[in-house]
């Protein structure tokens, strides 16, 4: 299942000293041809998925991981 996902959405990694997210892109952002454009759209869909994510039990959750 896990090979028929990574070839229907492109995947990216993204690493700093404190984290590490993989994240597979179901939007398609072909469609907007201006490249920064593109990537300012990207951002502000990642910052919303973030942001979403923050209101979720789950969240929570997770956070509870470290007690």
């Amino acid at each position: 299942m896990d090979d028929l996902l990574d070839a229907l959405y492109p995947e990216i990694t993204l690493e700093t000293d404190d984290i590490i997210m993989s994240i597979s892109v179901k939007k398609d952002y072909s469609e907007i041809e201006d490249l920064d454009k593109r990537k300012e759209e990207f951002i502000n869909d990642l910052k919303a998925f973030i942001d979403e994510f923050s209101e979720t039990p789950e969240s929570r959750a997770f956070m509870a991981y470290f007690d």
